[in-house]
């Protein structure tokens, strides 16, 4: 693979239940190229979580992706209010989501540290009223 293969992906804000469709189309698109399977089961979380985020703090955003020889890229962007307190929202069960969310069965606080623990790299841009942009990536070996 010279080029690297870019996958976009718009992130609908306004309903849960579209949340992880994004994750879900990219995950049928690298089995179909061949990755390695435990590229792609790490992949899945970490996106599926990045979206689950986005729906319930930002209204929605976008997920790219970007496959490499190497590596994995993902790309998560979101227009919502920003991450307060980067430190805080990294700590597992840590979760600013409204008892709503959680009675959906969202909002457990595990979203950012599930996306650490299953990317190889990953950094968090933030700022309050602006958005949220998080990098992610996931290497083939």
């Amino acid at each position: 693979m010279s080029e690297p293969l870019v996958f976009h992906y718009e992130v609908d804000g306004s309903d849960f239940t579209s949340a992880g469709t994004a994750s879900v189309a990219v995950k049928k698109s690298l089995r179909q190229l061949g990755l390695p399977s435990e590229v792609i089961r790490k992949l899945s979380i970490a996106m599926y979580e990045g979206e689950i985020n986005m729906v319930i703090h930002a209204n929605g955003g976008t997920a790219d992706v970007i496959v490499t020889e190497d590596h994995v890229d993902i790309v998560l962007k979101d227009n919502g209010p920003g991450i307060p307190d980067v430190e805080k929202a990294m700590q597992e069960g840590y979760s600013t989501a409204t008892a709503e969310i959680h009675s959906l069965g969202f909002g457990a606080g595990m979203g950012l540290p599930n996306m650490k623990r299953y990317s190889d790299e990953m950094s968090i841009e933030t700022e309050l009223g602006v958005g949220t942009t998080i990098r992610m990536r996931i290497n083939m070996a």
